[in-house]
Parts: C-alpha cells; structure tokens; sequence
C-alpha cells in the first residue's frame, strides 16, 4: 500500500482516536516517524478535532474555553507512540471533553431560554400595567365629564362658529354659585402647531370687556375634550380665540372661533 493509500484509508483518524490494536498502533507510529506525509497527516486529523472542539465555545466562558483548548493542544500537538493500555482512556478523555462541551452548550442555551422568556414576561406585565392606567384615567375623565354635564346646577353656553370657522362650535358649563367654568371643545378643530385655544369671558355693556379665563392646553392629548379653566362671574357671553402659544393679552379677533351668550 503507497502513501496515499495509507492515509486514505481511515486507520490514521483511527490512530488518533486511539482505538486500533497494539500491532497497528505500532505500526503507524514508526511510520510518522520515518515519513513526513503520514506525520502531517496525522497532526491534521488532531487539529481538525481541536477546531472540532472549538466550534462550541460560545457556550462557556473565552478564558475558560482557552484553558481547556491549550491543555489539549498542549497534549496532542505532537505524534506520540500510543500504547495499547492507553487506547480506550484517550478515546473516553475526547469523548468526555466533547460531552461536556455539549452539556454546557445545552445548559446555556436553556439560560438564555429562561431569561428571554423572564424579560417577555416583564415587558407584557409593564404594557398591561400601563394599559390599566390608562384606561383608570380615561375611566377618570369620563366620568369627571358626565358630572359636569349632569350637574342641574350649571348653565350651558352654546358657543356657534364664527366666520374664520362657521362650521366650529363648543359649550360652557359655568356653575354661578361657585364661578367654576367648564368648556367642552370636542366641536373644534386641532390647532396649528405654535397655537393654542384662549377662552374670554365677556361683559357686553356698557362696552366689550374681554377677560381671559384660561388656555386649552395640550389640546390633541385631551381625549374628551373637557378643559378646566379659571373661574368667573358676571359673564355675558363667552367667546373662543385662537392665539399664539402661551395666550394673548387680548383676543384676536380675527382668529375668533366661536361666540356665544349666557
């Protein structure tokens, strides 16, 4: 059998693995020595497995995996005569290296299992709770609204749309007792970025008196469209401006939305 044909053959993998006979370990190992191809061959086949081995170290630590890779490169970087004694303890110790690196791979990927469940779990749990609050505070304000509307003690304001807006329109709900004023703006539409809704409360006679009463802020994130606004008394009308953001001093009445009196 030529050089080629030997290697070819499988017994130098086998060599390696240590599980041939006492006469073919000979063999072979007084053959590495005197040829340089059956050497290289063999010291292939134990790279081949040391890179075998270090496809799975992800699965543990680098510097341990360094450790253990240099221990065996330090143990099998050169062709020894193997004995037949050692044959089925070297093939245990690769198969038992192999086997651990598996079990730690497998213990690790169950790891990684666990926490990305634990973090789906928590992030549900944080998007459920925010989902309760909302809604509570929706629930809040709903109910904060139907009070108003109820309530036998405030007189409704219709304010109809003016000529910068015919079709826009609002109501007031103004308690005289207590000066409070509540205006439902849900009849309105969004303002223009840099602009925000100002509500006056109007004295007719003996001359136009206009006093502002508060601000429609944060006017899309107001789901029902109920705003609080300053108390007053002695209103005769109430009328509805847009003004640049943070209010005016005075309404511009250019830009007056909606008019209506008590």
């Amino acid at each position: 059998m030529d050089i080629q044909q030997y290697i070819e053959s499988g017994n130098l993998e086998l060599y390696v693995y240590g599980i041939l006979n006492e006469n073919e370990t000979k063999e072979i190992s007084e053959l590495a020595k005197s040829n340089r191809d059956i050497f290289n061959e063999i010291v292939a086949i134990e790279k081949a497995i040391l890179n075998l081995s270090s496809s799975f170290s992800p699965v543990i630590s680098a510097e341990n995996f360094e450790k253990i890779k240099a221990k065996l490169e330090l143990k099998y970087s050169k062709v020894v005569e193997m004995k037949p004694r050692s044959n089925v303890g070297q093939y245990l110790g690769w198969a038992a290296a192999v086997a651990l690196l598996l079990g730690v791979g497998y213990q690790y990927n169950k790891l990684n299992e666990s926490q990305t469940l634990l973090a789906n779990v928590q992030t549900e749990k944080s998007n459920l709770q925010k989902s309760v609050v909302d809604l509570e505070f929706k629930n809040k304000e709903t109910a904060t609204a139907l009070n108003i509307v109820r309530d036998t003690k405030n007189t409704v304001v219709t304010l109809g749309g003016q000529a910068v807006s015919p079709t826009s329109f609002a109501k007031v709900y103004w308690n005289k007792e207590t000066q409070t004023v509540f205006v439902d703006a849900t009849g309105l539409p969004e303002p223009p970025d840099g602009k925000v809704y100002q509500i006056w409360s109007l004295k007719l006679s003996p001359v136009l008196t206009p006093t502002s009463i508060g601000l429609l802020d944060n006017f899309s994130r107001n789901n029902n469209k109920m705003f609080a606004v300053q108390g007053t008394s002695g209103a005769e009308a109430f009328g509805i401006t847009l003004e640049p953001a943070g209010g005016s001093k005075s309404p511009t009445m250019e830009q007056l939305y909606t008019l209506g009196k008590v």
